[in-house]
């Protein structure tokens, strides 16, 4: 499974899109941990959330959301900037999926009942990169903040 998403990894960065259902998976695991990562802090309220939001929404087990969030983790440090990603998105996304995406990051940047002004840029970069208005992906933050109260 590892060696899987590695090669997965690779096509992603090469253009080539093989299994455009597990590009999509590891593309949205590293937008997810992006937005946990950027205030430099990883919580496991955060982790826990990308792994729930991976089981439910791609309808994996746990331990393949947990090699997802394990493969996400190393690409994102690597990673020179988001379009490798939100290409990916673009992509294979509609518009409805991509806001269900930025809310799923608005759930991410939520889970430890703290919201950083650098998770908010993060987000509204993401949005701005795959097209999402902001009409859209003020919606979206207030649609996640409802779940989370």
């Amino acid at each position: 499974m590892i060696n899987r998403i590695k090669q997965l990894f690779t096509n992603l960065e090469s253009g080539t899109l093989e299994d455009d259902k597990t590009s999509l998976q590891l593309a949205s695991a590293a937008l997810m941990v992006e937005v946990m990562m950027i205030d430099r802090e990883i919580h496991k309220d955060e982790e826990r959330q990308i792994i729930s939001t991976l089981q439910q929404h791609f309808d994996v087990s746990d331990n393949e959301a947990e090699t997802l969030l394990s493969s996400a983790l190393g690409e994102v440090e690597g990673a020179t900037s988001l379009h490798q990603f939100t290409r990916i998105i673009n992509e294979l996304l509609s518009d409805a999926s991509k806001f269900q995406l930025i809310t799923q990051l608005w759930q991410v940047a939520y889970a430890d009942n703290l919201l950083d002004k650098h998770e908010e840029a993060m987000i509204r970069r993401i949005a701005e990169l795959i097209h999402l208005p902001h009409s859209q992906f003020i919606r979206a933050k207030k649609q996640a903040e409802s779940a989370n109260n």
